[in-house]
């Protein structure tokens, strides 16, 4: 990536390194050599490619060795022969077209015609040597192979062809056309070869080279894309972006990071140096204590109470370190993003959750009271037919005639003998009383039979109540429950609308289970709102036979699961993914957050609720997954 990169750069360029002198004095040669090279340039030629530049200070270094070797020869030439002018001709020559070559490339604004000039120049000035001298060890001299060299190079493939070609046929046919070899012709033919497979190297070497530089622009356009998309894309964002080197010196900052440094530090870290400078000494240490555990290769995540323009701000900060060659940091990044809306939201959602969970508990106590006073109204209607009955039996019992046969004995007290024995009435009297025993008696039995129903309706009553004040206790306790109790707590709840809609209730209860330690008041919630869902789900679905089973087993992971299934109306595929989503509902009164509310009850008791069903008219089932905790299995 663009930003390792330059930062590599950067900490191969800062650190401190103590080279030995002879390295020194290389760099320091080859710069000096350079720079004079340079020298010789016009302006427009330094600032060309690269590639460019290197063909002007090869064609300013040979031109400058040659104008050495002629300075060499003709001193030479001067010293040893008496006539030395005839001798020196081509080598005066040379001088001068070198010096003018030179010159021009002072003040030329391509290398076409100076290499071109210098490539002839070479070239005629070998031939011509070659004949002057007539002798084969000049025509076949190693000097020859800098013609396809040279001119391969500096004035490219086909002008380097034909200046070789002349070179070849000079070598190869001309000279021992004119200069015929005492021996053979051999040496000059091979020559000629040698000549022509120089300028094949030097063409394999140029395309080798040309390629070479084409993948490397082609790298450095890949690189410079990818840089500028890096930059876009680190100057477009919002959130602060900084990197720095493996000395906690600036790098890279976007206007993001210059904008929130200068709300803190009051001015933006200058690139170079340090972001730490401007922070508290006891704060610079924490953070010179993080930077040097992200160097180590940690991943380090902060957040931040600031305060930014009077608002009080979070910061969540990300540092993470910048691996180079063979993985070890050379740096590190910085990541801020301004988390405060992030905060408040998730403040106001835990307002809500509560919230929601206050309103859930109440619409459970209501279900549960919906429930309770249901069962208290049909027992209460018992109660009332039973009181009935007892007021209607008690009114038809005959004790008027009880009153007149004690104030028919009071009035004939004085004689009771003689009323028994001669007075018809009297005659009938044990007759009348055996008769009033077995009416009284029949009476008696079926006012016990209904103060018998009054007593269980009461007592029934009296349990249903009982049983709300035992779960009417405070949420977030939790406690060891017997699962089987708490579900045929929840059935009682509904017992008598089940039994008056006809719904068949079954229960399978595992043998063994161990006990499960719960908030009984959120399990109960979540059961009594899974069979009342039960309940509507078999009476829509107008079935004559209608079902509703409880189940609780252990899971084959080693949990506790339990079970509500029915065959009632089913429900729809699409409505699958959604059944635990908050405010979805499917009953025309249903308020929508009953089953949500349960699945986050169960999840709040380490467990979860799922639902499965095969489609409409295909019942569902309902399971719910609790962890046993401690205890031995009980019966």
């Amino acid at each position: 990536m663009p930003i390792t990169s330059t930062m590599e750069a950067r900490l191969h360029a800062d650190r401190p390194s103590q080279p030995s002198l002879p390295s020194v004095s290389r760099r320091g040669l080859w710069a000096w050599v350079m720079t004079r090279l340079d020298a010789c340039l016009s302006e427009p030629l330094r600032q060309g490619s690269p590639v460019e530049l290197s063909r002007g200070r090869l064609l300013v270094g040979v031109l400058g060795m040659l104008l050495l070797f002629d300075l060499h020869v003709l001193v030479f030439f001067f010293r040893v022969k008496p006539d030395p002018l005839p001798s020196s001709l081509v080598e005066l020559t040379c001088l001068v077209l070198f010096s003018a070559t030179l010159w021009r490339l002072r003040r030329a604004h391509s290398l076409q015609g100076p290499a071109l000039l210098l490539c002839s120049l070479v070239t005629a000035a070998i031939g011509a040597e070659s004949l002057r001298t007539g002798s084969q060890a000049v025509a076949v001299n190693v000097m020859a192979m800098l013609v396809p060299m040279l001119t391969v190079y500096l004035v490219g493939v086909r002008w380097g062809l034909f200046f070789t070609l002349l070179t070849a046929v000079n070598i190869g046919l001309v000279h021992p056309y004119f200069f015929p070899p005492p021996r053979s012709t051999a040496l000059n033919l091979y020559s000629a070869l040698f000549l022509l497979c120089g300028w094949l190297v030097s063409w394999m070497f140029l395309a080798s080279r040309d390629e070479a530089v084409a993948a490397l622009e082609q790298a450095l356009r890949t690189l410079r894309e990818s840089e500028e998309k890096l930059l876009s894309l680190v100057e477009s964002t919002d959130d602060p972006v900084c990197s720095l080197d493996v000395w906690g010196r600036v790098l890279t900052l976007n206007q993001a990071g210059t904008d929130l440094c200068r709300q803190l530090f009051g001015a933006a870290p200058l690139p170079g140096s340090s972001l730490f400078d401007a922070l508290p000494p006891e704060q610079r240490s924490v953070w010179k204590e993080r930077t040097r555990r992200t160097l180590g290769g940690e991943h380090i995540r902060v957040q931040l109470k600031l305060t930014l323009e009077g608002r009080p701000r979070v910061m969540d900060i990300n540092l993470s370190p910048l691996l180079g060659a063979e993985r070890r940091p050379v740096g590190m990044t910085i990541f801020g993003r301004d988390i405060t809306a992030l905060k408040e939201a998730e403040a106001r959602l835990g307002e809500l959750h509560r919230g929601l969970l206050d309103v859930s508990r109440h619409a459970g106590m209501a279900e549960m009271a919906n429930g309770i006073l249901h069962n208290v109204g049909n027992t209460l209607n018992s109660v009332s037919v039973s009181s009935g009955l007892l007021v209607h039996r008690l009114r038809k019992l005959k004790m008027s005639g009880v009153a007149r046969a004690s104030a028919l004995l009071r009035e004939q007290a004085q004689d009771l003998a003689s009323f028994f024995t001669r007075d018809p009435r009297g005659q009938q009297f044990p007759q009348y009383l055996e008769v009033l025993s077995q009416h009284l008696t029949t009476e008696q039995e079926a006012l016990l039979a209904e103060a018998r129903t009054l007593e269980q309706s009461v007592e029934h009553i009296k349990a249903v109540v009982s049983m709300q004040q035992a779960h009417a206790r405070v949420t977030g306790v939790e406690e060891v429950v017997s699962v089987p109790q708490l579900i045929d707590d929840a059935v009682r709840l509904h017992s008598a609308s089940f039994e008056q809609a006809g719904i068949q209730v079954r229960t399978d209860y595992a043998s063994r289970l161990p006990p499960v330690r719960v908030d009984r008041h959120k399990l109960l919630q979540i059961l009594v709102n899974l069979v009342s869902n039960a309940r509507h789900a078999v009476l829509d679905s107008r079935k004559p036979d209608k079902r509703i089973c409880l189940r609780v087993e252990r899971s084959p992971e080693g949990r506790l699961r339990i079970q509500v299934d029915d065959n009632g109306v089913g429900i729809l595929a699409e409505n699958m993914p959604r059944i635990f989503t908050q405010g979805f509902t499917t009953k025309e009164d249903g308020h929508g957050f009953g089953l949500h509310i349960s699945a986050l009850a169960a999840e709040e008791m380490g467990g979860s609720l799922t639902c499965a069903s095969a489609g409409p008219g295909q019942g569902a089932t309902f399971t719910i997954e609790l962890p046993f905790q401690g205890g031995e299995p009980q019966a």
